[in-house]
């Protein structure tokens, strides 16, 4: 079937060789002033002519024609980069030239963006932020791994599918539909139902996407720095808390003794030691809070050196044994192997002073407090830290390394305890590129335990 240039061309050409022939014949015919049968059959003969050339003329453009939109249609496929084009004539010789210039750029174009696309995708996948875009009708066009991993999905989500197909949590929808509504952006922290409590920070901005608007979501962890925001109040409350106490004491006694007490011989002397006792606390909190402070800051003002982890214990044992001895608890050394770690030996001991001072003062009197120092198969050092006490309920045992955390308040302030003992040893022992666990069994006791590395010799 003729298309419709191909027929007009065609019945173009025949009227015009048909008229053209028709008016020389006529002419002609006028001329001799003769008309006869001969002239009708020169005539059909011009028209039989006539169109047979004009069929052979318009065939040819035609399949010219024909092999250039064929060349158009599949310009973007792979295969078709190098067909050729009809042979160039007079009739098609520009354009076949503008058609391959602009199938050049576009394919150029086509590449570019796609490797663009390509590394976006690439990119946005890849992103440790949960990223997650929607159309109007609140269907999934992009989601990474990380929403998935968020939103505790199996597999990857298929463009299209509703997003209450993903998520039924009603804060993460709702931030959504009122992106989609208002078309503002809005940032908001949703915390995500999960074993660990996880919250984000949830940044939506609508999203341009004619003729409808979508809408783009980020979430970013915030978890962390929730805990440390926490943290940071609890250490407030905590350190206030812990210096309300002695200064309340120290300004009562202080003011009762002005007030008169001063002459008071039967009491005056204990109300000095009540004072004295409190600053001793006073100083206490302070000096381990400044231990603390400079373990966390990372700051190493002598290079660290070979320890003698038997000459540690010795030393611990020896500053703990008149404690010891106050409140009818037993010290046992246990097997004690030679042991050479890398560190400060003052560190070293601060660990196992505060390690078998908690040992003995939340001991029974009777009871035991025993250390232990070994090799492991593996060849890093064993350090163990028992006692016979009251144990550690399961709820406080993840805990009991954060500042001023105390499962017995009113007996840590009665034995002195600062609540930063332990925090201290952790922070001693990680230096150290070393672990610390505790196992503890309620009404039995606890166990400290201690893996330190090995000293390398150089």
């Amino acid at each position: 079937m003729a298309t419709p240039i191909r027929s007009r061309l065609f019945l173009t050409c025949f009227l015009l060789i048909v008229s053209i022939a028709a008016v020389v014949e006529f002419g002609l015919s006028w001329l001799d002033g003769s008309p006869s049968i001969r002239i009708l059959l020169e005539l059909v003969l011009c028209a039989i002519g006539a169109a047979v050339v004009t069929y052979i003329f318009s065939r040819s453009l035609s399949w010219r024609i024909q092999r250039l939109k064929g060349f158009a249609d599949h310009v973007l496929e792979q295969e078709s980069v190098e067909a050729p084009l009809p042979d160039e004539g007079e009739e098609t010789a520009v354009l076949n030239q503008a058609l391959r210039k602009m199938a050049s750029r576009i394919r150029d174009l086509v590449e570019s963006l796609s490797s663009e696309s390509a590394r976006r995708d690439a990119i946005l996948r890849s992103m440790v932020e949960g990223v997650l875009a929607v159309d109007h009708n609140h269907r999934v066009l992009f989601c990474n791994q990380a929403v998935q991993r968020i939103l505790g999905l199996k597999g990857p989500v298929e463009e299209g599918t509703p997003l209450v197909g993903i998520s039924r949590e009603p804060q993460f929808l709702s931030l959504i539909s009122k992106v989609l509504q208002t078309g503002e952006p809005i940032t908001s922290k949703v915390q995500m139902p999960s074993e660990d409590n996880t919250v984000f920070e949830a940044y939506a901005v609508p999203l341009d996407i004619r003729p409808h608007r979508g809408a783009l979501l980020i979430l970013h962890d915030i978890t962390g720095l929730e805990r440390l925001e926490r943290i940071r109040r609890d250490f407030v409350a905590n350190v206030s808390h812990e210096l309300r106490t002695p200064l309340t004491a120290i300004r009562g006694y202080a003011e009762t003794l002005l007030s008169g007490a001063m002459a008071d011989t039967e009491n005056n002397r204990r109300f000095v030691e009540i004072i004295q006792a409190h600053a001793i606390r006073l100083n206490n909190i302070a000096s381990d809070l400044l231990t603390l402070s400079d373990l966390e800051s990372g700051r190493r003002d002598t290079p660290p050196g070979p320890v003698s982890v038997e000459d540690a214990v010795s030393t611990a044992l020896l500053t703990v044994e008149s404690e010891a001895r106050i409140r009818g608890v037993n010290l046992v050394r246990g097997d004690v192997d030679d042991a050479v770690v890398t560190g400060h030996a003052i560190r070293l001991e601060q660990v196992l002073v505060n390690l078998l001072d908690n040992a003995v003062k939340f001991n029974k009197a009777g009871g035991e407090a025993r250390i232990d120092a070994c090799f492991q198969p593996d060849g890093n050092i064993y350090i163990s830290v028992s006692d016979t006490g009251s144990g550690i309920p399961s709820d406080d045992v993840p805990r009991i390394f954060e500042r001023f955390y105390r499962v017995d308040r009113a007996r840590s302030r009665e034995v002195g305890g600062t609540g930063l003992g332990l925090s201290i040893v952790k922070h001693v022992v990680e230096r150290m590129e070393g672990t610390i666990r505790v196992e503890s069994r309620l009404g039995k006791g606890s166990k400290f335990i201690i893996v330190l590395p090995p000293r390398v010799a150089a």
